[in-house]
């Protein structure tokens, strides 16, 4: 389902016994990003943005997030990838001790892979990609500043070589959508997928 909500709806509050990702005590485990991200990227990581903020939505408490930018890089479609599946490795996804949370994991790198190679072909490449999780739910978003709409192709023709990227978001999250802050260029297209079982 395509929308422009910024989060998906249902209830998103904190576990009981700590189920959420915030340990006993209540205070939330945020991660410093790897790969090639900037010290300023670490910085804005580790920092909460305020609502509205155009460097990011706030995150629910527990939440473990990393951010990479994507300025000056090339090669951007398999740096997200390397990003993403560094960041499933430190949360637990990866090694994935069974089939569906294998299949789990690679559902994430393949959407983040449409993600970023849409924002190549019809927004002038991404600026970052976010990763967030939770024990529920990981958030992927990727921000550019073009002007269009993503949306699926109507009707989807499989046997079509192009425009399958928003078709298969659509059909592997939970939910997706697109977040445009008043008066910024640009927007962030996020997808919501289930932690695996």
């Amino acid at each position: 389902m395509s929308t422009t909500r910024p989060y998906s709806p249902g209830d998103r509050g904190p576990e009981p016994s700590g189920a959420s990702g915030v340990p006993e005590g209540g205070m939330p485990v945020t991660e410093e990003p790897t790969g090639r991200a900037t010290e300023a990227a670490a910085a804005a990581a580790e920092t909460p943005a305020a609502a509205g903020d155009a460097a990011g939505p706030p995150e629910p408490a527990g939440r473990q997030v990393r951010r990479l930018s994507f300025d000056g890089e090339s090669g951007v479609v398999p740096l997200a990838r390397d990003f993403t599946r560094q960041a499933l490795y430190a949360w637990g996804w990866l090694p994935a001790a069974t089939a569906d949370q294998r299949a789990a994991a690679e559902d994430v790198l393949l959407v983040v892979s449409e993600l970023v190679t849409n924002a190549c072909l019809h927004a002038e490449g991404p600026d970052e990609l976010w990763i967030s999780c939770d024990r529920k739910v990981i958030r992927l978003e990727v921000s550019d500043r073009g002007t269009g709409q993503p949306a699926p192709r109507t009707p989807h023709r499989a046997g079509r070589p192009g425009g399958h990227g928003m078709f298969i978001v659509q059909r592997l999250c939970l939910d997706w959508g697109v977040v445009r802050t008043p008066g910024v260029a640009g927007k962030r297209v996020w997808a919501e997928l289930g932690a695996p079982a």
